[in-house]
C-alpha cells in the first residue's frame, strides 16, 4: 500500500536525524581520537624533559632500568637502551604501567629504533652470594658494558651505580619520567618475563609463567609443597621453607 505524502515526508525525517546521529557520533569519535593523540604527544614530550636537558652536550644518552629485583625466584635483568636524539615512541611508559600485550609490541620496535641495548643477567645464585643490590648493579654494569657506541651519560632509575666511569644522573620513578628509562624498563621486563615463561616449562608447577617469581599465595604454597628449585633465592625463602631443605 502506497504511503500518504505524510508518511512520506515522517519516513525522510527520521532518515535525516539517523544520518544526523551518526553523523555526530563519528565527530565525538574523531575529537577523541584528536585529544588522546595530543595528550599522548604532550606526554611524550614530558617523557624527553631529561633527555632534552643533556642533548646539547652529550652525544649518546644511555638510560638504564631492571626487572626482577623482588621477585623469590628467577635472574634479576638489567637493561641499557640508548635512543637516538630526539626519539620518542608512542606509548612508552613505566613497564608496570603497560599491559604485557602492548610490551610486546613495543619490544621490538625499540630493539629496532635504539642506538645500541645492552641486558645484563644475574643468576638468583649469584643473588644469594652478594645480595640483591649489588647483583642488580652487576647486570647494570654488565649492560652498559655491552653498549657500542659508548654512553656519554647514564640516566638510572633511582640509583647510582658503582664501578662506572661514566657519569650519572639517578631520577626517582625515573622510569615514568624518561623516555630512555622507560625503554629500558621495557627491555628487562621483557626478556625477564619471557624467560620465566620458558623456566615454567623446565620446573613445572611452581607457576613461573603467571607470577613471574613474585610471592603470591600460589608460588608461596608450591614452594612449601614441593620445597624450592634451582631458581628460587634461598636468601628470600628463609621465613618461607623449613630446614629440612637445607635453607
Amino acid at each position: 500500500m502506497a504511503l500518504t505524502a505524510e508518511e512520506q515526508e515522517a519516513k525522510r525525517l527520521a532518515k535525516e536525524e539517523r544520518a544526523r546521529k551518526r553523523e555526530e557520533k563519528e565527530r565525538q569519535k574523531e575529537e577523541k581520537r584528536l585529544e588522546k593523540e595530543r595528550l599522548e604527544k604532550e606526554r611524550l614530550e614530558t617523557m624527553r624533559t631529561y633527555e632534552r636537558q643533556y642533548e646539547q652536550s652529550c652525544e649518546y644518552i644511555c638510560g638504564i632500568d631492571e626487572a626482577g629485583r623482588g621477585p623469590l625466584a628467577g635472574p634479576v635483568v638489567a637493561a641499557a637502551v640508548i635512543l637516538p636524539a630526539g626519539l620518542a615512541i608512542p606509548y612508552v611508559n613505566d613497564s608496570k604501567k603497560l599491559t604485557e600485550k602492548r610490551r610486546e609490541l613495543l619490544f621490538p620496535e625499540i630493539m629496532e629504533k635504539a642506538l645500541a641495548v645492552g641486558v645484563g643477567i644475574v643468576s638468583a645464585e649469584r643473588i644469594d652470594e652478594i645480595n640483591i643490590l649489588q647483583a642488580t648493579f652487576e647486570a647494570m654494569r654488565d649492560a652498559v658494558g655491552q653498549l657500542s657506541p659508548r654512553p656519554d651519560i647514564l640516566l638510572n632509575d633511582a640509583v647510582r651505580i658503582p664501578g662506572l666511569d661514566i657519569p650519572q644522573v639517578p631520577i626517582v620513578k625515573g622510569d615514568a619520567k624518561s623516555m630512555s628509562i622507560a625503554c629500558a624498563s621495557i627491555i628487562a621486563k621483557v626478556t625477564r618475563d619471557r624467560m620465566m615463561a620458558e623456566y615454567d616449562r623446565q620446573y613445572p608447577g611452581y607457576g613461573f609463567a603467571g607470577h613471574k617469581g613474585y610471592g603470591s599465595a600460589a608460588h608461596i604454597e608450591a614452594i612449601r609443597q614441593n620445597g624450592p628449585c634451582p631458581l628460587h633465592r634461598r636468601t628470600f625463602i628463609r621465613n618461607i621453607v623449613g630446614p629440612e631443605h637445607g635453607i
